[in-house]
């Protein structure tokens, strides 16, 4: 049984909004009739498409039918903005890694919104996790560190973004025998971005076999963390964009420069044609390759 346009418009907004009354109120809607139109296509495919928790999210097979909702309104709007219409309301939803978004994706974005009438949501999260919005259909397109195709999607390699282990010299003389002693690295204070945040630990095992045990401080905000790291807080791995210019005037030394820690980036974006999306894609491979290294 086909979807009804309508119907597929509610799970959206339910998704986007969290409850059944904000996506009542954006839809100009009782949630009451947000509930029957998700409650009628509930029993159309036989499947229970969403989890009745705060905010609302959606089951596996609530997933596919997202995806295929979003899938169905981007066409709609891209129909729309060729056909000149002024009734258009294109939001591409995406997820990005903080460090991409902190050094160089804006710029790929300001690029598009020249371009499109379209509007950006984006999702931040971890580069090792993004596939995971695009699998639940939250997102069109990611900033990944996975090679591999989600399902409906196609993939391809944007480059190498670059962290090296930095300290400010008074943290080096207070904490690393003023000599950048990586033997003291892993009793010193160290900053992670968040719990899920291994750069550290990974430069350590890598440089020395040893896992850090000094005090962890955690600040989840990819500026925010450079800036900790340049107040002495800690060392850590930042983006070398992010330290370029305080590593030439020795406002931060490097650790191990000749070990640098590479995370390989890709662009994953559904497989669908969309002028707005394809010409996104085009500009961030653009910007990807005048700021990352190559993979």
């Amino acid at each position: 049984m086909p979807f009804q346009y309508e119907h597929l418009r509610t799970l959206t907004a339910l998704i986007d909004e969290g409850t059944f009354e904000a996506a009542a109120r954006a839809l100009h809607l009782t949630p009451s009739a947000v509930s029957q139109r998700v409650r009628a296509m509930e029993q159309a495919v036989g499947k229970v498409l969403v989890q009745r928790t705060t905010p609302v999210t959606t089951t596996p097979a609530g997933d596919i039918v997202l995806r295929h909702a979003r899938q169905v309104l981007t066409l709609d709007q891209d129909a729309l903005a060729e056909l000149g219409s002024d009734d258009v309301d294109h939001v591409l939803p995406l997820a990005v890694n903080a460090d991409s978004l902190s050094t160089w994706f804006l710029e790929a974005l300001a690029a598009v919104t020249e371009e499109f009438e379209v509007a950006f949501e984006i999702h931040r999260e971890d580069e090792e996790h993004t596939t995971s919005l695009l699998r639940s259909g939250t997102v069109m397109a990611a900033v990944t560190s996975t090679p591999e195709a989600v399902q409906g999607c196609t993939v391809e390699g944007l480059g190498t973004m670059r962290y090296l282990a930095v300290c400010t010299p008074e943290f080096n003389t207070r904490h690393l025998d003023g000599r950048g002693d990586h033997h003291l690295l892993a009793h010193s204070p160290v900053l992670n971005f968040d719990r899920r945040d291994d750069l550290q630990d990974r430069f350590l095992r890598e440089t020395l076999d040893e896992e850090p045990q000094g005090p962890r401080h955690y600040i989840p905000a990819s500026q925010d963390f450079a800036r900790a790291v340049h107040l002495g807080m800690g060392w850590g791995a930042v983006p070398e964009e992010q330290c370029r210019d305080a590593l030439a005037t020795g406002e931060l030394i490097p650790l191990a420069p000749d070990h640098p820690i590479d995370v390989r980036l890709y662009w994953q974006r559904w497989n669908l044609r969309s002028p707005a999306l394809d010409r996104l894609t085009e500009i961030v491979r653009h910007h990807a390759a005048a700021h990352l290294h190559p993979l």
